[in-house]
């Protein structure tokens, strides 16, 4: 795959581990279960985001850019290490963040303050909305604004987990290991459309299944169309001749719950489940709510016992301190 016309700027520690959760598979009784440690990335306590960042901000220096700007929630994953890669680059560092600044600051918001990141406090508009107005500002103050888009996902993103598959290929190749289904929390897309396209370009006879971890809000383009969108974009952007369609989708919409950050029972049990059994720790937002739907699929029949599932772990656990209240920390 021809990724050497893209500019990338090395973040990350490659390839991440992968592991087999068996003590965790036992106790469901189910399929042989597998976990790609992405929380092991490196760059400020890991993450999924960081692949993507490699070629983002890689684009964002080839352009001149002395200033990144990015969006998410208070907690945020990407967030995080947005804020931890402009600094690893000399970059002034700009987070427009939803809500309202807390009286006590924990998780992620700490990092991005440990960071030296600028953040700015939007509201209701967790997804970027004030960001044009921040960066007619910055420009007007003699800044080179880029902006990273919402959860590092665009074409550049989604190459950059084209790349991941091909790594796990070749992991799979050295364990001669393979498997029947990928499962992960899909949020802003970019890493189920890379996935997706990666698959496609290996020629796997894996399933690629997202959690679908966020509900879609009005006004916006479906979830569905995004990614497809996405993993065409990607497969254009590296010249591959391929085009995606909403039978090559597989979201699984059965564990939003209450929405977006909202913890339940669901992530509780994983979160704990994950711990007690692996000591590998989930975050409450995407991994908790991933492996919860999992860990009910598995229950529910829908894995054979022959089958051999991948969990790609996303990172994030440094927001279980700013859940601390949510959580069930009641013995097991």
């Amino acid at each position: 795959m021809k990724y050497n016309h893209i500019p990338r700027e090395r973040l990350g520690f490659f390839p991440t581990p992968l592991v087999e959760l068996s003590k965790l598979s036992k106790k469901l009784n189910g399929p042989r279960i597998f976990m790609k440690r992405d929380d092991n990335t490196g760059l400020a306590m890991g993450g999924n985001k960081t692949r993507k960042l490699e070629f983002i901000l890689g684009d964002a220096l080839a352009h001149g850019a002395n200033t990144i700007v990015t969006a998410g929630a208070a907690q945020s994953n990407h967030c995080r290490q947005t804020a931890a890669a402009a600094a690893s680059l000399g970059l002034e560092c700009h987070l427009v963040l939803g809500g309202k600044e807390p009286a006590h600051v924990n998780g992620n918001l700490l990092l991005d303050k440990i960071f030296g990141c600028h953040i700015h406090w939007a509201g209701q508009n967790r997804k970027g909305e004030d960001i044009p107005t921040i960066v007619e500002q910055l420009k007007r103050d003699g800044k080179k604004p880029y902006v990273v888009p919402y959860g590092g996902s665009n074409a550049l993103g989604a190459v950059a987990f084209v790349e991941a598959f091909a790594e796990l290929q070749a992991q799979c190749k050295d364990l001669r290991l393979s498997f029947t289904h990928i499962v992960f929390a899909s949020s802003s897309g970019g890493t189920h459309a890379g996935l997706m396209l990666g698959n496609k370009l290996f020629k796997s006879p894996c399933q690629i299944v997202g959690i679908n971890i966020d509900k879609d809000e009005a006004g916006e383009a479906s979830f569905h169309q995004t990614i497809v969108s996405l993993a065409s974009s990607a497969a254009r952007l590296i010249g591959e001749d391929c085009t995606f369609s909403d039978s090559d989708l597989t979201l699984n919409l059965d564990y939003v719950g209450e929405g977006y950050g909202v913890m339940g029972a669901l992530e509780n049990e994983a979160i704990s489940m994950t711990a007690q059994t692996q000591g590998i720790l989930l975050d409450p937002v995407y991994t908790g709510k991933a492996m919860g739907g999992l860990i009910d699929m598995i229950r529910a029949g829908q894995f054979k016992p022959s089958d051999r599932v991948l969990f790609w772990h996303t990172g994030g656990a440094p927001a279980l301190f700013a859940y601390s209240s949510a959580l069930d920390l009641a013995q097991k």
